[in-house]
């Protein structure tokens, strides 16, 4: 079976098709709606990746690649709440703590939705949530900056930092709750519709049974590195959404470039060493967003005046662009995507091995 007649990709393009493309530049200014997720959880998507033993579809990497391309091209903001959900399945998958019987059949089966509230351990030595003892269980403080999907998630994975120096990931439902405060949702140039905002901790107390993963800061940093280093499939997806507006004169190009940049990065995505290799990574991560905004951009050209409209895709996917350069950026990406936009040594133009 190739990926593209995989029973999950099917499911990916027949939702964007019926639901998410025609509604998209609604969403964009109205929000994710509660809908929007019972869909997804009905299409067994969020299961992409998890075990078939726990009721998941355990699906290749390709896989879920395809269907990340498929749902950002049509509504970046669904694709992105429902994104979050792979990282507490994983997670989970991986675990041999107790909360694993009890969440892991109902995430895989697409039951519940989780976020996620972990990229702050990205600031370390900055700590700025951390959990200590308390009793039976696990006592939180600090500042959650971003939380995506207030609101239509179930639960969420949330990490501290140890006065020792772990990582603590523990579940909770997503709610309001003592200790546990929510922001108003941000509004932002993109993807407001999915409902980002700050958690306040303030004592949240989780018992120890909700603990998913304890372990060593320098134990778990490296396998999240390696996350960041390689082309984001979404970028691929928004890009492709792009070049539909265009004409085939104008998209061909696009396309030539956009499939080469995509082989490359799934080509390094698929290397059993996920951390070496690093600056060809960074390299093919900034050629894919330079792919991006030359779509993007072409497509608000090609629109005209029209593409200023808020009902025009062009604009939306445009903004979306914007949005995806700096999901899931760390200090070394982001340097390596500067050095690249500039031509300074360590850009596309200059990759070494890491």
């Amino acid at each position: 079976m190739t990926n593209s007649a995989h029973p999950l990709v099917v499911r990916a393009r027949r939702l964007a098709a019926d639901l998410l493309l025609p509604q998209a530049e609604r969403v964009d200014q109205e929000g994710v709606p509660a809908s929007h997720v019972a869909a997804v959880k009905r299409s067994g998507l969020l299961g992409v990746v998890a075990p078939v033993a726990h009721g998941g579809s355990g699906a290749p990497p390709a896989v879920l690649r395809e269907t990340t391309e498929i749902l950002a091209g049509a509504c970046c903001s669904t694709w992105f709440v429902q994104t979050q959900h792979h990282t507490p399945v994983q997670t989970l998958a991986k675990s041999e703590l107790p909360v694993r019987g009890r969440l892991l059949g109902p995430l895989s089966r697409g039951e519940l939705l989780s976020g996620v509230a972990y990229a702050h351990l990205r600031s370390y030595p900055r700590v700025p949530v951390r959990v200590r003892r308390d009793g039976g269980g696990w006592r939180f403080d600090g500042t959650v900056p971003w939380y995506t999907g207030w609101g239509l998630n179930d639960v969420m994975l949330l990490a501290a930092v140890t006065d020792t120096g772990e990582v603590l990931f523990a579940f909770t439902e997503a709610r309001e709750q003592p200790g546990l405060r929510a922001s108003p949702p941000m509004r932002l140039a993109a993807l407001t519709a999915a409902r980002t905002v700050s958690l306040e901790l303030d004592g949240l107390w989780l018992p120890e049974d909700a603990v998913a993963l304890r372990t060593p800061y320098e134990r778990w940093a490296p396998g999240d590195r390696a996350r960041t280093l390689n082309a984001n499939p979404a970028v691929f997806g928004v890009a492709e959404a792009a070049t539909s507006l265009l004409d085939a004169k104008t998209a061909g190009p696009l396309r030539a470039r956009l499939a080469d940049v995509r082989r490359r990065a799934y080509a390094l995505a698929d290397h059993p060493a996920p951390l070496e290799r690093v600056g060809e990574r960074l390299a093919v991560r900034a050629e894919a967003y330079e792919v991006l905004r030359t779509a993007t951009t072409a497509a608000v050209v090609a629109g005209g005046g029209r593409a200023m409209a808020l009902t025009s895709r062009a604009q939306r996917l445009a903004r979306e662009g914007l949005f995806l350069l700096v999901q899931g950026q760390t200090p070394e990406s982001r340097t390596a995507h500067l050095r690249a936009l500039t031509g300074g040594p360590g850009g596309a133009g200059g990759a070494g091995h890491g």
